[in-house]
């Protein structure tokens, strides 16, 4: 019996994966006071290291890049070794880890920023959006808008967040630039009202995250990095007035420095698949291959069938699954063989302990 494409095994850059189902970043907010993972979060990775790559949850570059209560981190010597223990055990278990590096930008509270400072961002906008801090859910406070030498620095925090995440052995590092966080805030008209050098054009918009990507390449060779988009999306309060021209331009960009992958969030985030009709995604992956980029790696609400059309039918070469991971550490085996699912229980998604989070049962007959 032949096994299917989904379930094979699959060069990405010059890593050999075990399949092409990717574990999708997901924010469980279980690292300890000092942001560093925790032998809980081992246990969590080395579960689903069957997975063909795991992509780790969305960590802070720097202190000013976190906006959540209890996210990890990659820029002190103790998230680096906790991280270490994670890639550790991933790869005694064979299995392949990228760490996304994150800064969230506007969406952010004063009291998990470094001296009550308020949050970065293009421009001094706030957010109609949530966050969590030590009192629960709480409005995003008032942004201050970065000034140009600001940006640079933040550029050089990336590289040395992707020289850690090397130092931490991941076998490669995603850019995130979706769901409303600091890039995509860059990158969308709804939120960058420059007038300087990133600011005004999609070109000028789009100059932060490039900047990004051609310092980091220098840490990572270009073929293990990726880069995470959501063109349609909404989520965080985010939008932009000409979705298509702008992604248009910037996976053609990414596409030039031929990055491992482009993660693309298809609709809206967590939500429907045909959000925005202004995007057109077949359009966009067809333009980062032909301007060099490697792989397509979608995401959003991708269930068996669907998933092993999509790679049937070459409207992707890696699938990332997120939710299904989250409660099924042994999610390839269940999909590969038509084993039911555990349900995932949502109160125990963000926070807590061992319960929903390591506890869920691998399949057995």
């Amino acid at each position: 019996m032949t096994i299917h494409a989904l379930y094979s095994p699959y060069n990405l850059g010059n890593l050999t994966l075990n399949n092409r189902c990717v574990m999708a970043p997901l924010t469980r907010n279980r690292a300890n006071a000092d942001r560093e993972p925790v032998d809980m979060n081992v246990t969590y990775y080395e579960q689903r290291a069957s997975a063909g790559l795991i992509i780790a949850e969305a960590t802070q570059i720097c202190p000013e890049g976190q906006g959540y209560i209890s996210t990890p981190g990659i820029y002190s010597e103790g998230q680096i070794q906790g991280w270490k223990k994670i890639t550790n055990a991933v790869h005694q278990k064979n299995g392949k880890i990228c760490l996304q590096l994150w800064h969230v930008g506007r969406i952010s509270h004063s009291e998990l920023l470094p001296n009550n400072m308020a949050p970065q961002a293009p421009s001094a906008i706030r957010a109609k959006a949530k966050t969590f801090n030590s009192k629960g859910l709480v409005d995003v406070s008032d942004p201050k808008a970065l000034e140009v030498n600001e940006i640079k620095s933040l550029t050089k925090k990336y590289v040395e967040a992707a020289l850690n995440a090397k130092k931490a052995g991941f076998d490669m590092i995603e850019v995130h630039a979706a769901n409303g966080y600091l890039i995509d805030q860059f990158l969308r008209d709804k939120t960058n009202h420059r007038t300087d050098e990133f600011g005004g054009s999609i070109e000028n918009r789009a100059r932060f995250l490039l900047e990004v990507i051609d310092e980091i390449i220098k840490v990572y060779p270009a073929n293990l990095i990726g880069c995470r988009i959501s063109p349609a999306s909404t989520f965080n309060d985010i939008d932009d007035s000409d979705p298509q021209s702008l992604y248009s331009y910037v996976v053609s960009e990414l596409g030039k420095r031929k990055i491992a992958y482009l993660h693309i969030i298809e609709g809206e985030t967590g939500g429907p698949r045909d959000a925005n009709p202004k995007v057109n995604f077949a359009e966009l992956k067809k333009l980062f291959k032909s301007h060099g980029g490697m792989n397509i790696m979608t995401n959003n609400g991708y269930h068996k069938a669907m998933a092993e059309s999509a790679i049937d039918n070459n409207e992707a070469d890696l699938i990332a699954f997120g939710v299904p991971f989250l409660a099924n550490p042994d999610l390839v085996n269940r999909l590969e063989n038509n084993y039911p699912l555990n349900k995932p229980d949502q109160k125990t998604f963000y926070g807590g302990t061992e319960k929903g989070y390591t506890d869920y049962p691998f399949y057995s007959s």
